[in-house]
């Protein structure tokens, strides 16, 4: 650089090491393009769950930040050891506990090409490609489970964030306020996820009476506990405004009876907000098609392509019947914005809390032109057939199901026919963590420690369920000896 050049810029040289020239970028790409590639190339071999990991060691304290700067290799060796190889590893086949993400490789270099790219997706003015290009993928969403045009929504950074758009655009369309919360209930289940009573608490609804509707022998919720509820509570001078559904439960893939539930809503003028934050994008399936039909009943539905679609984590989807709910719930102007409002097109940050805003939808837009919604769908068969797989090896093990997978989640436990069930279940589970190679988790149903298997990674196919029946049969041959 020359010296006028330097004495224009206001800078130093040391600083301007932030701009990479392109022979910089090309050596910046090939370390980081050969780590990600050595990783994918691995998984196969890798552990889902390194159970031993959590102590901190020395290498930690390079995650501080200091004066004193690092190699690159030396960087990715502390991510390699530190990050990579601690914990669960949610990118691996083997990973069927929890809500198992994905982690696309095809997603990740739409998040690079966002990432550089550097567009501001929250306002149409601002990125007028890259709202319309989310705008497809809500309406893509929005028609497959169903709604009629009219509809709207926002991608957010995952189910927690899409619960929490749902449950206030549902408080402001009902006008929920001080002089009428105390009164105002909302319904749903033991079975809802624990972002559900979050965004209660962020959005202020705490002060509502909050009521758990008793579940069938299926863990749905109870149509006929729901309707009497909601009557008693009308005649006690209750307002019933919110209900909250599952379309795929996390503890067991419960879907509760949207259809009856929607009639009752309807009758009430309740709202009805149903979580298909794991079980939406079955209905890319025909199986799914069938079970899940009566999604488009419900006033808001949330999905998960960090799921279904098995994007990195960090992807969600909120999708509200009517958009004129959702404006009204999160339309707000200021000066500082005025260029962006002579744009009639509705921007993202109009449409949710969010004002600075990622632009997510490139992750889960690329896989999709690239592949086609036909490849999703096949892989999600698969799951559903490797759910029927496990499903038939558990009972010929001896293996209690809870109760019938609707989807591919398998909650399952071993009768010992002694007082220390919940105890040598525990072994069981503990076996399969130590050795690594498959990560399933616990729940408590009917008050009893259940082990739970939940198949969705794209990478889990009949050898990791193979893996899991072989862990399980060894030691239960231990256990039962």
């Amino acid at each position: 650089m020359s010296k006028k050049k330097r004495e224009d810029s206001f800078i130093s040289d040391r600083s301007l090491q932030l701009e990479e020239n392109r022979q910089k970028r090309k050596k910046l790409d090939k370390v980081v393009l050969e780590f990600a590639n050595d990783f994918v190339n691995s998984i196969s071999k890798s552990k889902a769950f390194h159970n031993k990991s959590h102590k901190k060691t020395k290498q930690d304290n390079l995650f501080e930040i200091e004066e004193k700067t690092l190699k690159l290799n030396e960087i990715l060796d502390i991510i390699q050891q530190r990050v990579v190889n601690t914990g669960l590893n949610p990118a691996s086949g083997g990973h069927l506990g929890y809500i198992p993400g994905g982690g696309l490789y095809s997603s990740s270099l739409g998040d690079y090409l966002a990432a550089v790219t550097n567009r501001y997706a929250g306002v149409f003015y601002a990125s007028p490609g890259a709202v319309r290009m989310e705008d497809a993928l809500i309406n893509w969403c929005g028609k497959l489970i169903g709604y009629d045009d009219g509809f709207g929504g926002n991608i957010t950074s995952g189910g927690s964030i899409a619960n929490l758009i749902a449950l206030s655009t549902a408080k402001k369309h009902h006008d929920i306020n001080s002089k009428n919360i105390s009164k105002s209930v909302i319904y749903c289940s033991q079975q809802a996820h624990h972002s559900i009573y979050k965004a209660i608490n962020t959005v202020g609804l705490e002060e509502c009476v909050i009521r758990q509707i008793p579940l069938d022998e299926e863990f749905r919720i109870s149509t006929s506990n729901f309707k009497d509820q909601v009557e008693k509570d009308a005649k006690e001078g209750l307002n019933p405004f919110l209900l909250i559904g599952n379309a795929g439960s996390t503890d067991v893939g419960a879907i509760d009876p949207l259809k009856d539930l929607s009639t009752i809503c309807k009758r009430h003028s309740i709202w009805f907000h149903v979580d298909a934050a794991y079980g939406g994008f079955f209905t890319l399936t025909e199986y799914g098609k069938d079970k899940l039909r009566d999604l488009k009943s419900a006033d808001s539905v949330i999905l998960d392509p960090h799921k279904g679609l098995f994007m990195p984590y960090g992807s969600g989807m909120v999708l509200i019947k009517d958009i004129h709910h959702l404006l009204k719930a999160n339309n707000y102007s200021a000066n500082y914005m005025q260029d962006a409002v002579k744009e009639s097109h509705y921007s993202p940050a109009d449409l949710s809390p969010e004002l600075s805003k990622h632009f997510r939808g490139l992750r889960m837009w690329l896989p999709l032109k690239l592949y086609g919604p036909e490849v999703f769908s096949n892989y999600l068969e698969e799951k559903l057939k490797l759910t029927s797989y496990l499903h038939k090896k558990l009972l010929e093990l001896g293996f209690t199901i809870v109760c019938e997978p609707a989807l591919t989640i398998i909650a399952f436990r071993y009768n010992f026919n002694c007082l220390n069930n919940d105890l040598l279940n525990t072994a069981l589970l503990n076996y399969i963590l130590d050795d690594g190679r498959i990560f399933i988790s616990s729940t408590v149903l009917n008050d009893k420690f259940t082990l739970r298997a939940a198949i969705l990674s794209f990478r889990t196919h009949k050898r990791e369920i193979d893996i899991l029946i072989e862990l399980l049969k060894f030691k239960l041959e231990d256990l039962t000896v």
